[in-house]
This record gives C-alpha cells, sequence and structure tokens, in this order.
C-alpha cells in the first residue's frame, strides 16, 4: 500500500467501517430482524453505503482513483449519512430580514427536490408584513446531513428593497443552522426537565389543523432548547416529532461538550448581523453570490437562489478536505 492510500485509510476510518460492517451482518442473521420494517431498511441501505466505500478503497491504485476516494473525506463524520434538521432565523433588517429568511428556506426545498430529497415543514412563525421569523425543516435522504452541514452559519443579502418605497438598498441577514437527526439515543429524559405548552397552529396544515390546539413547543429547562412542531394534524403527533427533533439536539450537544466539536455537528451560533456572514448574495449594484470561507462565487444569483447550491457545497467539501489532510 503506498504512502497517499495508508494516509486516506486512517482518514476515512476504514478500520471502523469494517468492524461496523461485520456488527451489521450478525445483526442481520438474527431471526426477528426483519420485525421492524423500517429499521431494517435503513440498516440495510447503511451496510450497502459502506460495503461501497470499503470496495472503492480496496480497489483504488491509480492517482485518479485516490483523487475521487478522496471525496469522501467529506462525508467521514459520524452522522453524515444522516437526515437533517434545518432551522431558518430572520436577524437584523427587520421586515426585509424575515423575507430574506423565507427566501432561504425556499431555496434549500428546491436544493432538496433537485436532489431527490424529501422535505417536510416542521414549524413556522411568519412575520408581521412578509417572510418569516423562524422556521424548521426535516430534510430525509442519504447524506443530507453531510450535504448540508456546511450551510450552518449567517447569510447575507444585498438587494434593492421591494419593502421600500424609496427603492434604497437594503443589507438583510438570517441564520441557518443544521443539525443532524440521530435515530438511536441511550439516554433518559426527565419529565421534570420538560415545558411543554400547545397552541393552535397557524398557516401551514389546512384549515382542519388551524382550529384545534394542535401545535406542541416543548422547552428542554437545564438547557433552554427549544423546538416546535405544528405541521400534523394531531397534538399528539406534535409532541412526538418535536421529541424526536429535541433528542437529536440533546443528544448532538451531549456528544460534542468541546466547542470545536460542537461547531462541526451544529455550526457556529453566531449573531446574525453584519461581519459574521459565510456567504452573501448581492443582487444589486452588480450580482454575485461569493463565499467568504472557500472565496467560491458566481454571478448566476437567480439560479442559487432556486436552489442550485452543489458547486457551494462541493467546494466547501473541497475546503474541508485540504484542513483535514493538513492536520494529518
Amino acid at each position: 500500500m503506498n504512502e497517499r492510500k495508508a494516509e486516506l485509510e486512517i482518514m476515512l476510518n476504514i478500520e471502523q467501517k469494517r468492524a461496523r460492517i461485520a456488527d451489521i451482518e450478525q445483526e442481520m442473521q438474527q431471526p426477528n430482524f426483519w420485525q421492524d420494517y423500517e429499521k431494517a431498511g435503513k440498516t440495510s441501505q447503511e451496510l450497502s453505503n459502506l460495503q461501497k466505500v470499503i470496495e472503492e478503497f480496496e480497489k483504488a491504485e491509480s492517482d485518479d482513483d485516490l483523487n475521487k476516494l478522496e471525496t469522501e473525506l467529506f462525508f467521514a463524520g459520524e452522522h453524515d449519512d444522516s437526515n437533517a434538521f434545518i432551522s431558518f432565523h430572520a436577524g437584523s433588517g427587520g421586515t426585509e430580514a424575515q423575507d430574506w429568511a423565507e427566501m432561504l428556506m425556499r431555496m434549500y426545498q428546491r436544493y432538496a427536490e433537485r436532489n431527490g430529497f424529501e422535505t417536510q415543514l416542521l414549524e413556522k412563525s411568519d412575520g408581521e408584513e412578509a417572510g418569516i421569523k423562524s422556521a424548521t425543516l426535516e430534510i430525509k435522504g442519504f447524506r443530507a446531513y453531510g450535504n448540508l452541514k456546511g450551510e450552518a452559519g449567517v447569510h447575507r443579502l444585498v438587494r434593492i428593497s421591494p419593502f421600500d418605497a424609496d427603492k434604497a438598498r437594503h443589507t438583510s441577514f438570517a441564520l441557518v443552522e443544521v443539525t443532524p437527526e440521530i435515530e438511536k439515543a441511550d439516554m433518559e429524559i426527565k419529565s421534570d426537565d420538560l415545558k411543554i405548552d400547545v397552541f393552535r397552529s397557524g398557516g401551514h396544515g389546512g384549515q382542519s389543523v388551524n382550529t384545534t390546539d394542535s401545535a406542541v413547543r416543548i422547552t428542554h429547562l437545564p438547557t433552554g432548547i427549544v423546538v416546535t412542531c405544528q405541521n400534523e394534524r394531531s397534538q399528539l403527533q406534535n409532541k412526538e416529532l418535536a421529541m424526536k427533533v429535541l433528542i437529536s439536539k440533546l443528544v448532538t450537544v451531549q456528544k460534542t461538550l468541546d466547542k470545536e466539536k460542537l461547531t462541526d455537528i451544529k455550526g457556529e451560533l453566531k449573531q446574525a448581523s453584519w461581519g459574521n456572514q459565510i456567504r452573501s448574495y448581492v443582487l444589486m449594484p452588480y450580482q454575485l453570490v461569493k463565499d467568504t470561507r472557500t472565496d467560491y462565487e458566481t454571478p448566476a444569483v437567480n439560479d442559487v437562489l432556486d436552489g442550485k447550491i452543489d458547486d457551494f457545497i462541493e467546494s466547501y467539501g473541497r475546503y474541508l478536505v485540504n484542513e483535514k489532510k493538513g492536520q494529518t
């Protein structure tokens, strides 16, 4: 094995992947494996994905094959194969920022649609005049989190305001938070640690949702984490889904006690204002979208806002891979 391939073996956690394959194959031999069909399907998919990585690693010999294999480093994180929760929070800029937050939500919905991911709106708080104050989407699909993790941070918009009679140029900010969906949690949540509020859903879900107090907000008192779900028609369904989001966030925090790793999983929770942006979207006086971390840019602003953000995701992946290689 040449030196470069040996380095990739360590960085891709090949031995850990082989051990996980052995565990799954043993689990699949159990007679009750297929009783929980949904869980069994996910486990089978995990096995297939792991076997594909191992197969590609074992046959990779030339530099071209190794270059292709390096892209797997972007998805080497513990939760990268998971579904994702993505939240939007309007920042500085009032109605402008609320409209911008909704534009971002649509951008990621379009991205998910283009890439075959399933999306579900869990909660949305509308702005007073337009847009949203906050919202949360669940994005389902293989490596949804791995692809979207680099989108966490402050996004900046510069444009002529459609809400300004003077047609002045405005700068707006919105915060995007990305968290992996964690399926299994070996933790106990005490009922005394939870504050559960129910209220009337608004907007999404149809008229029957709006006539009952079906929405649920859960506050985890020790950490201050708040999750809301108003998508489903019954209070019980909303509570179950809100608990799923809460558990995923609590497990994430539990597993990432040091700040550096927390940043890697959740995205740094910076104030949504000037100077903290990871990406700028300029519509006037010129058109340009530029990522401040990778310096990747494109003048195709409308395409980006319509969900064509794959080049930004790939450039961030290369940026992470180069950082990781520099640390070894």
